[in-house]
């Protein structure tokens, strides 16, 4: 029994590692699929993984966490003033959640998929993503992660089963991002975070990734 412990922790520190090869091999078959080269696709798999830990500032904005109380006294308000509480809270994209992969996605908008179907899968996937998108205090927007994907992928085989591919990452990258980003800004002071990372970790977990599992599924 001894002799299996070494084993087993040795099987447990592999655990990220070969999460890490899985989840490498998924996304350059899936960008292989969308037309990359190996290199490319290995290409744009590092800089979206580089980029995921850089943010862009995009503004800053300036809202009342705590308005002041009244004093209970007359003469008080008269001698002693409370402002009210002012946080600031920095609204940025990420590179490589965000900018990368729309990049990539406007690509092969322009390239590779249809117009007509690829603005309807777009449009669905938005809606799916904006109906169960919660805006969660101190954590961000908070969605099942396997639905936009499923929706994305589903979207471009029904639509347009001869560049399902293509039309399924756009789908997942652009739709995503409008319906889980975009459309709860106006929800963004709620969250209470200082800095809020559209296609980052601080707002949803990976839009490249949707669009990878959306690409490998169709």
């Amino acid at each position: 029994m001894l002799g299996l412990f070494p084993f087993l922790i040795a099987i447990l520190l592999l655990l990220p590692a070969l999460a890490f090869l899985f989840y490498f091999n998924i996304a350059t078959l899936s960008l292989a699929r969308l037309g990359l080269s190996p290199g490319g696709a290995v290409l744009l798999f590092g800089l979206s993984l580089i980029g995921g830990v850089i943010n862009i500032p995009i503004s800053r904005r300036r809202f009342i966490v705590e308005e002041p109380q009244p004093s209970p006294s007359f003469f008080f308000p008269y001698f002693f003033y409370y402002p009210p509480k002012v946080r600031e809270q920095v609204i940025a994209v990420n590179l490589g959640g965000a900018v990368i992969p729309s990049i990539f996605a406007l690509h092969l908008f322009l390239g590779r998929a249809p117009f007509f179907p690829t603005v309807l899968s777009v449009a669905i996937v938005a809606f799916i993503a904006w109906r169960l998108a919660r805006p969660v205090k101190g954590v961000g927007i908070t969605m099942p992660a396997f639905i936009p994907p499923l929706a994305a992928a589903a979207c471009g085989l029904i639509l347009s089963p001869n560049h399902a591919p293509a039309v399924s990452y756009i789908a997942g990258v652009w739709g995503t991002l409008i319906g889980a980003d975009l459309m709860n800004i106006p929800n963004f002071p709620r969250l209470g975070a200082q800095v809020i990372s559209i296609g980052g970790a601080g707002i949803y977990d990976g839009i490249f990734l949707v669009g990878i599992i959306a690409a490998f599924l169709s």
